[in-house]
Order: structure tokens, then sequence, then C-alpha cells
């Protein structure tokens, strides 16, 4: 039985982290920190991948599982004169699920500022149905500054510039019945479960069967994530990503997903078998799913010549990129799946 409180209290604090593309340093200690205090060994990227590695009883041939810590967010791209703020997108995702948003303006000289992502049009009692039709394209919106701000020189006095980073109110919540609503879940569900699984395997004394790599990439969310400093030994890449619930699809938010293609194509054939008889001998639920609009850091592994088998499993996140939901039995299935594989 696995401890739901250690990964809800994993999940509370990553999504607490802001990390969009290109801003993960915090989150990057965070993932430091927890791999020294379970005494696992790691080494970190120049471009701030982070790999932990398990030595396993055949060191020859080495299995990597990935999850990716940075998130979709935005960045400023114009000081407006009137004192606001308009933006640049990071990630793909409709600007109707952020409208109305609280954010942070997070500046170089790491001061933050709160505000409000609006449409340009954020009131029915002054734009009528001008506010209504207003095409959500991202050009349409714009930050509004909880500080007494009036001009671009007001801007710049706070030491807000362009290029600076904006994360978005996650809204994290957890219900009574085990259901995770958040911002983020991809794919901080799924970095809250591999951290765990090696909490997991250390104090089980666990020795793999293979030597297992954890790695941690950050710039996933723009396609290049895992395109380097993957393990030379690796021989199976599986990526750890959230799996796609809804109209269509055969993935749920209470199994693992295991994706047996997208939009790169299918996933290994072999692989996906192995993945598929260990949930069998090992009573783990799962669904396979096709998903059509998705790409992973398996993508990008493979994209960048590694010779590999690949694959991609994960809990079942439905609304991505929106508000997202999952449940905690997602999350523990993807567990029982990545520890039982290695063992």
């Amino acid at each position: 039985m696995h401890n739901k409180n250690l990964i809800k209290k994993y999940l509370e604090e990553l999504l607490n982290i802001p990390s969009p593309t290109g801003y993960t340093g915090n989150i990057c200690e965070y993932i430091k920190s927890e791999l020294k205090e379970l005494k696992v060994d790691y080494k970190t990227s120049n471009k701030g991948i982070i790999v932990a590695t398990i030595d396993g009883i055949n060191q020859d041939e080495e299995t990597t599982f990935s999850s990716h810590i940075d998130t979709l967010g935005a960045m400023v791209k114009e000081i407006k004169s009137n004192g606001r703020l308009s933006v640049s997108q990071i990630g793909g995702y409709m600007m109707n699920s952020i409208e109305g948003e609280n954010c942070i303006i997070h500046t170089r000289n790491e001061k933050c500022y709160e505000g409000t992502l609006q449409t340009i049009r954020p009131s029915i009692h002054i734009h009528g149905n001008d506010a209504r039709e207003l095409p959500r394209d991202c050009k349409n919106y714009e930050v509004i500054i909880d500080e007494e701000v009036f001009s671009k020189d007001d801007i710049l006095k706070l030491g807000i510039d362009i290029g600076d980073i904006i994360s978005f109110d996650t809204r994290t919540r957890i219900t009574k019945s085990d259901f995770i609503k958040s911002r983020y879940l991809d794919d901080k569900a799924s970095v809250a479960a591999i951290l765990y699984a090696i909490k997991y395997i250390k104090l089980n004394n666990i020795k793999p069967k293979n030597t297992i790599n954890f790695l941690f990439s950050n710039y996933e969310e723009v396609g290049h994530g895992s395109s380097a400093f993957i393990p030379k030994n690796t021989t199976e890449f599986i990526a750890v990503d959230m799996g796609c619930p809804g109209e269509g699809q055969n993935s749920t938010e209470y199994d693992v997903c295991i994706c047996t293609k997208d939009s790169n194509g299918p996933y290994d054939y072999d692989l996906v078998n192995r993945l598929i008889s260990t949930c069998k001998s090992r009573s783990i639920n799962y669904k396979l799913d096709i998903y059509p609009n998705y790409g992973s850091d398996a993508t990008a592994a493979l994209k960048s010549g590694m010779d590999a088998k690949f694959a991609l499993i994960g809990p079942g996140v439905f609304s991505s990129h929106g508000y997202e939901r999952t449940h905690i039995k997602s999350i523990i299935e993807t567990i029982n799946l990545i520890i039982a594989y290695i063992s």
C-alpha cells in the first residue's frame, strides 16, 4: 500500500514552485535537494537537465525514465504606454483557458509582481458585445499589474522589462475524494510519481535488474527537453508524461495510460508489449491509447538520433493544457508500473 499523503505532499510542493520553460532554476534546486536527501547520485547538464541514477544488477543495458519539470507560461512581449503588458505564450495552450487568471511577473532582478491576465475588452458593461465577440488570440490579452502604474516609465521603474517570465496561478486543490485539480499536472503529476518511486526503491532496498536513470528535463514544452544528456548505455527510454482522457479516447483518470502512437508515429511495439505484460502480471490497471495531437520527451530523444526503444506512460490528466484534473489512483498505478518494470 502506497503512502498517499507523501504523493500529495510531493504534488503540492512541486505545483507551488513556478517553473515555466526557461525559468526552472528553483524547481531544479528542489529536485536536487530531494535526491541528496535520498542519497541518490545525480548529474546536471549545461542546459539544466538532471539525471539521477540507481545502479542495477546489469550495468551494460540501462533504462531511462523521463519526466519534465517545465510548464506552460508566458513572457512580457511589450510594455504598453498605459502601464499594461502584452504577452508572448510559452508552450501551446488556448488563451481563453487562462483568461482572468492571477499571475506573477518574475523580473531579472528577482522581484515578483502580481497581476491578472485580461482581454483588452474585459468588461461587458463597457464593451458590450465587443467583449463577448473579441477573438481569443494572444494579441488581444494583457496583464494588468497590481501596482499603481499608469505609463511605460512606471513599469520600467519597477524593474519589469521585455522577456520577463510570467507564471499563472495553479489553483491547486486536492479533494476529499482524492481528485487533484490544478494547472500543470502536465507534467508535475509524473514528477511526483517518479520522486515517490525513487524514495520507494531506496527505502525498500530494491536492486533493479538493469541500471535505472530518472531524467528530469526542463525544455519539454518547447520541444527539445530530452534531446541531450541521455546516459549512453540507455537501450530503453520511457517518457513518463500525462495520458489524455476525453471524448474518443480510451485513457482514464484512474489508470496508468500507455500510449501506442502519437503525432510522431508508433512507439516501440516490443517495449509496449513488455509494459502491458508487466501490468497484467502485477494486476496494474492500465489503458492503451493513441494521442494524435501529442509529442513527448521520447520524441525529442528519438529525433536527436538516439538508438533505443521508446515508450510513453503516465497518469491520465483531463483537460490537458487547461485547468487540469487527475485522480490519485492514476498516479499510484503509474508508480506501480515503474517499480514493477524495473524489478
